[in-house]
């Protein structure tokens, strides 16, 4: 009896398709007419399932520093924590479409989500470093599972004519959490430190879990998927990205040059993808598409994406880094996040708005030109400045993020379709690596800029400061006189003095650092920006010289 109750509980309802409401692909729901009031609960629960994802990594991103110290872990162990997630969530996608392809939705959304609450749900109780980076590895699976879901439900939402801006909006949503989430983590983290956090994370589990068990999703049709090959290519290729990730999101803490580690990480890694992409290139159904993936026009919109997410990289890593060394921290940040999460929304609701499916390169191409105007504007930054100087910039940053992701995933979903049904995984795992992969990469790339130059600002000003001139002397002066309030020797007030000064210099190397970062950013920006304009123009030209050498 319990058998067939969960038998139950995970079979998909009968449902009754007309001929255009049925599943453009395996694994897909279909696409019957809703009510109204169905309708809106079907977009109640896609922005519950998309906060829900964007959550589960944002808030533990958004406090490192606070679960470092209330898990007594040190800087490269709590690095794991967000990396584990990408590891998990980067290549999971293989295997999921082809189980909703032979399974069915509803035991795809099902075991996903009882596994996610119930290891949630243990780490409250086993907190241990362990039980920490398995939250985080099921929630990387799990995060891959609920960002599908949130994609058909606020699919479902909408009318048959919109569902293309469902998948906009759907992409979006999750990216509005990560300032919310800054929004949130003070008042979580004065309750009951990082336990609220989790516990947080178990609620939103459990409501996406009570959501979905309510109102299902039009069922899929079921198609035999798996083959015995897709289970060695999963392993060479989730093996080889997760080693990928794990070097991207540690090296610029551990360093590059100083872990040996890194280095074996890459000696396995990059063998294990040669020989993923060899055994898929000489199957006659494969997973991955070499030959389409190795096509030029994949090419260049892989270059363009991937630079996308490394100059976005700026709102998560620069500015609030700037903010960081300039003594600001969430508590202080709140009107901040605030305005990035207005302009988040504004974003992901223009970019559905202004939706033209021919017209998908022309967004990217916006939302990186913003992005490089924003970023020269910050690299002007100076240690006075504060989070008001940067509320107009981090909101066109936002805006930027959220407008092109959607065009972004439509361009390439578009030139998947026009190949065939079975090129949808292989666009779903490029995406899925460009952007998690290149999420981290920006990260690792500006980090390691920030400090180099740090280091080379710091011996530049330290170069300029000598014991014998007057201003640095009067400069140790008055930081000895700061503190002689507590310390009567002379000799120790001027140390103290020295001391203070060094610190101020350090400030204003890092303050130099991160504008360097900003004019790196910029550039690149700036550089992706004029490689997509000659695209377009040059498409625009050969459609122009087909339509005239038609007409003659």
């Amino acid at each position: 009896m319990i058998a067939r109750r969960i038998r139950d509980f995970l079979s998909e309802e009968d449902w009754q398709f007309a001929e255009h409401e049925r599943p453009a692909l395996p694994g897909s729901p279909g696409s019957p007419l809703h009510p109204r009031h169905r309708q809106i609960a079907y977009a109640l629960i896609g922005i519950l399932l998309g906060l829900t994802v964007g959550f589960g990594n944002a808030l533990i991103s958004a406090n490192t520093y606070t679960l470092q110290g209330a898990l007594g872990l040190d800087p490269a162990e709590i690095a794991w924590l967000p990396t584990v997630y990408v590891m998990t969530n980067v290549s999971i996608n293989l295997l999921m479409i082809k189980f909703r392809a032979q399974f069915g939705l509803r035991p795809f959304a099902m075991i996903f989500l009882i596994l996610y609450v119930l290891i949630t749900l243990a780490h409250l109780f086993v907190h241990g470093f362990a039980t920490a980076i398995a939250v985080r590895a099921i929630s990387g699976m799990a995060g891959a599972a609920l960002s599908s879901l949130c994609l058909y439900y606020v699919m479902q939402s909408l009318p048959a004519k919109w569902r293309l801006k469902g998948v906009v909006l759907g992409i979006g949503i999750p990216q509005c959490a990560t300032p919310l989430a800054r929004l949130f983590s003070p008042d979580l983290l004065a309750m009951s430190q990082w336990r609220t956090l989790y516990l947080f994370e178990l609620g939103l589990a459990l409501l996406s879990l009570a959501a979905v068990a309510a109102l299902r999703l039009p069922p899929t049709t079921r198609s035999k998927a798996f083959e015995p090959l897709d289970f060695l290519t999963f392993v060479l290729f989730a093996g080889s990205t997760a080693l990928f990730a794990a070097v991207l999101g540690l090296g610029r803490i551990v360093w590059w040059t100083n872990a040996p580690w890194i280095g074996w990480a890459l000696i396995a890694a990059i063998p294990m993808f040669a020989a993923a992409l060899v055994v898929e290139h000489h199957r006659a159904n494969p997973l991955l598409n070499t030959r389409w993936l190795g096509s030029a026009d994949i090419v260049r919109f892989t270059i363009v994406i991937v630079m996308a997410r490394i100059v976005l990289s700026e709102q998560t890593y620069a500015s609030v880094g700037l903010l960081t060394v300039l003594g600001q921290n969430n508590d202080q940040l709140v009107p901040f996040f605030l305005i990035i999460f207005v302009a988040s929304v504004a974003g992901v609701i223009a970019s559905a708005v202004t939706l033209d499916v021919e017209r998908l390169g022309h967004p990217i191409m916006l939302a990186i030109g913003l992005v490089a105007v924003a970023a020269w504007f910050d690299s002007y930054a100076t240690s006075l400045t504060r989070a008001p100087q940067m509320y107009v910039t981090q909101a066109i940053i936002g805006f930027s993020a959220t407008f092109f992701l959607g065009p972004a995933l439509l361009f390439g979903m578009t030139r998947a379709l026009k190949e065939g049904a079975g090129h949808i995984i292989s666009f779903i795992a490029l995406f899925g690596i460009i952007n998690s992969l290149g999420g981290l990469g920006g990260t690792a790339l500006l980090g390691s800029y920030q400090v180099i130059r740090e280091k080379a600002n710091s011996v530049a000003l330290v170069q300029q400061i000598s014991p014998t001139d007057p201003i640095v002397a009067q400069r140790i002066a008055a930081g000895g006189a700061a503190v002689s309030r507590v310390i009567v020797d002379p000799t120790l007030r001027s140390a103290e003095g020295a001391a203070i000064l060094s610190q101020t210099t350090t400030r204003e190397a890092n303050v130099l650092a991160y504008d360097d970062v900003f004019r790196l950013i910029a550039v690149l920006a700036g550089g992706t920006f004029g490689y997509l304009l000659f695209l377009l123009a040059r498409r625009a030209r050969r459609e122009r010289r087909a339509r005239l050498e038609g007409t003659t």
